[in-house]
């Protein structure tokens, strides 16, 4: 990257940075169960909903309690279950079309960042009813309420349901929709343990490494704050602590709860800090090819982390040390070490590979421009990278065995 754009980026971060505690960020009211939510629609003045979920959700009766517990209150439930991995703009539209036709008031995401991406999509469309999400797409779009918003997390590492983010994919163009504006963070997020226990393995361990490469990227980038720094820390420890016992054990309650608090907590750094590249270079490959965001970031965060070298040693050092990673006499290159094996540990512990499959190299140049597009000015990584130097990612995780 060249010096007059790299300064350009920083100035950028820079201002951001300082007009951020001035922005309109708020939290989510949280639920603890899923059997509140039908109180809080009727004292909202509501009585029809649409449920926004997937087909594995609905088919497997993880949403029948709650689809019951409207029921018995009388409130009227419209259930979308057809949400893909990455969310479409296909997917949006049709989300919508039921939600006028059944007169729906409100809006319930039940399942992972996919299902709560969609739900967003549509209260945006609702809230700027004719625009279309290629306008609605970008930075501080949409300043308009939206639909009150329920986040139902089924998996614990996305972090959505207290981000202003929401991205979605269209397969024609193969390229992903990033919204960031506030009034996209739900209105109410429902920690319930105990929908996460029927999680399958693969997702239980890719999204909740999904919550550790939040964490990292809003510490080692250059625009954390004292209460991004501790909350990035507390979820490198609960990560650290818990997820393999979520992964071995699902219905242990304190560990999937633990998880939960981990995903809320690393949304909520990331929303105030920013993520960095492993996060660019994951949404452009799913863009691409559909892969999973959590398995993305999962297989790439590593590699980033060790190609950053030096710059992030001591950052990294300070969360291997608060999580118990290594010890406070370790330097920082020996600590980094450690953290960086750490990942590679859990990874390989939960079967998640070290390679993508089905990377073509004559695409790598086109997804290096979108994660640029994406990343740069916006994101503080540790160090500025264009287009071409971002490249070397796409070719670290790609499988060229088949």
């Amino acid at each position: 990257m060249n010096v007059l754009e790299k300064s350009f980026c920083r100035l950028f971060q820079t201002g951001f940075r300082m007009a951020y505690p001035f922005l309109p960020y708020r939290e989510p009211k949280i639920l603890k169960s899923v059997g509140d939510i039908a109180d809080v629609i009727l004292s909202n003045g509501h009585k029809s909903a649409i449920l926004i979920t997937d087909s594995y959700m609905k088919e497997s009766g993880a949403t029948e309690n709650l689809e019951n517990s409207l029921a018995a209150n009388g409130i009227q439930c419209t259930v979308y279950s057809k949400t893909r991995p990455n969310p479409t703009v296909t997917n949006v539209d049709e989300a919508l079309e039921m939600y006028y036709a059944n007169g729906c008031e409100c809006i319930i995401a039940f399942g992972g960042g996919s299902a709560m991406d969609c739900a967003k999509a549509v209260g945006a469309r609702v809230a700027y009813k004719g625009k279309s999400l290629e306008r609605l797409r970008g930075n501080l779009r949409i300043y308009r309420r939206l639909p009150d918003l329920f986040a139902v997390p089924t998996t614990a590492g996305t972090g959505s349901e207290v981000t202003l983010t929401a991205v979605i994919t269209d397969p024609e163009r193969k390229f992903k929709y990033t919204m960031n504006s506030f009034p996209l963070i739900p209105r109410y997020a429902v920690l319930d343990p105990e929908v996460t226990y029927t999680l399958p393995k693969h997702l239980t361990s890719t999204t909740g490494m999904d919550a550790l490469v939040h964490a990292v990227e809003s510490y080692i980038g250059q625009s954390t704050t004292k209460e991004t720094s501790q909350l990035a820390k507390d979820v490198v420890k609960l990560v650290h602590e818990n997820i393999l016992t979520a992964y071995n054990d699902p219905c242990n309650y304190d560990s999937r709860a633990n998880m939960l608090t981990a995903a809320y907590k690393a949304g909520i750094a990331f929303s105030k800090s920013y993520v960095g590249y492993i996060h660019a270079v994951a949404h452009s490959l799913g863009g691409q090819y559909n892969v999973p965001h959590g398995l993305a970031n999962s297989v790439l965060m590593p590699i980033v982390l060790e190609d950053y070298g030096k710059l992030v040693h001591k950052r990294l050092c300070e969360l291997a040390v608060y999580a118990g990673i290594a010890e406070e006499t370790d330097s920082d290159s020996v600590g980094a070490a450690k953290f960086i094996a750490r990942v590679w540990e859990l990874n390989s512990a939960m079967g998640i590979p070290t390679t993508i499959e089905g990377i073509k190299e004559e695409d790598i140049p086109k997804m290096a421009k979108h994660a640029h597009k994406e990343g740069n000015p916006l994101y503080p990584v540790p160090t500025l990278k264009n287009a071409k130097e971002l490249e070397k990612y796409y070719y670290a995780v790609a499988d060229w065995s088949k």
